[in-house]
């Protein structure tokens, strides 16, 4: 198994993990350490301090999962979007003499069988079919070849070409959205603000050992969980949030 694949859930496991480490070695520093004293002598931070970090680390949180659920919109409006683009072409078949609409309407039958029981497995691992790239290419051959252009109205035929690019575009996207990693960068910023509220929460509480326990606990069971909630659902095709296969399912008899 390719673990690089689900690098969202390695990354959701360290981001707990990290906080709960990062809390328990700020209250050890200043409460059991050698240099406790020395850090108390900086006691008298004022509390609206804490919202000049707080609320930066705050916004590049929100941000982050905007993007993420972000993501997860746009690929779900892309497997809609395959699935008209199929349903309108098997619609405009109707137009084309029987062997022809016959050979329309079983291409497109075949890349949605494909798509849904061979390449949507794939995509949590951020793979593709190369079975269904083909299906797709032979619908777009048989959409240009001369038997619908010569049978079909022009209008229906310059349709039914655009709505296959539709269908092609969307899967593209798909394909990309699928393949979405996380960007150390963004989520190391974020990580270094968070652990500078938390130090800011400590220094506020500083001279009053349990007052600082509890609002350094409160910070991280706070933080830790969103953080991990939002990394876990970096993919849309990966659980806990998975974009399904329905509206292209639907097309199959």
């Amino acid at each position: 198994m390719d673990l690089g694949a689900y690098d969202h859930y390695l990354y959701a496991l360290v981001a707990l993990v990290g906080t709960i480490l990062a809390a328990w070695f700020l209250l050890w520093m200043t409460l059991r350490s050698p240099w406790a004293a020395e850090i108390k002598t900086y006691r008298g931070v004022s509390p609206p301090f804490l919202g000049v970090v707080g609320v930066l680390f705050a916004l590049t949180l929100a941000f982050l999962a905007n993007d993420t659920w972000n993501a997860h919109d746009r690929a779900l409006n892309t497997v809609y979007q395959e699935a008209d683009g199929l349903r309108s072409i098997t619609a405009l078949a109707v137009h084309l003499p029987g062997p022809a609409r016959g050979a329309v309407q079983g291409a497109v039958r075949t890349y949605a069988t494909v798509t849904v029981d061979e390449e949507w497995p794939l995509l949590a691992r951020r793979l593709s079919s190369q079975t269904a790239s083909d299906q797709l290419d032979r619908l777009l051959e048989l959409l240009a070849g001369n038997e619908v252009a010569a049978t079909a109205p022009p209008a229906v035929h310059a349709l039914m070409l655009t709505q296959a690019a539709q269908v092609r575009t969307a899967r593209a996207q798909r394909i990309a959205l699928s393949r979405t990693h996380v960007n150390p960068l963004k989520w190391l910023g974020m990580a270094g603000l968070g652990f500078l509220t938390m130090i800011s929460i400590a220094m506020v509480h500083v001279d009053q050992a349990r007052a600082e326990i509890l609002a350094v606990a409160i910070f991280a069971a706070a933080a830790a969980p969103t953080a991990a909630i939002v990394l876990v659902q970096g993919n849309p095709f990966q659980p806990p949030t998975v974009v399904t296969s329905a509206p292209i399912r639907a097309l199959l008899p």
